[in-house]
């Protein structure tokens, strides 16, 4: 199925990897969003849970290894031509997710990957939704640990 023009939406799934004060990012390579920062992911393969995508995308994208968690969102970007024809439409589904090992490396579609303070998020060229989803893994992290402890 196509990603540009698609005859239904594409389904995707991105990590919220923390580490610390310090969430992973990629910068997009591709439209759509390009030059825009992000969650690492990309589309969901047949026959693959969305734990794995999430680990795949995330060692395909930056070369870090991960542990994924629970859903925490979905985010369902689309976006239109000139003629106001749908160019692109995805349904993507976030995960909480555990740095395991490894230091981000862009590849894959990437142009760059870094773990970047969470106090610098508003800085950042990136989707508003993508702030929030952030933040939410954070609060989520934070309630676990404050049950646990």
């Amino acid at each position: 199925m196509p990603r540009e023009y698609p005859d239904q939406p594409v389904v995707g799934v991105a990590a919220v990897v923390l580490r610390g004060d310090q969430v992973l990012l990629v910068q997009r390579g591709r439209e759509p969003a390009k030059g825009s920062w992000g969650l690492p992911g990309g589309v969901l393969e047949l026959g693959e849970t969305l734990a794995e995508g999430a680990a795949r995308e995330v060692m395909e994208e930056c070369g870090v290894a991960i542990a994924p968690g629970p859903v925490i969102g979905v985010f369902e970007p689309m976006q239109r031509d000139a003629d106001g024809r749908l160019r692109y439409h995805y349904v993507v589904i976030d995960l909480l997710a555990e740095w395991v090992a490894g230091e981000p490396q862009p590849a894959d579609d990437a142009d760059a990957a870094a773990w970047v303070n969470l106090a610098e998020l508003d800085h950042l060229p990136m989707h508003p939704d993508t702030r929030a989803i952030i933040r939410r893994g954070v609060a989520v992290r934070d309630g676990r640990a404050a049950a646990a402890g």
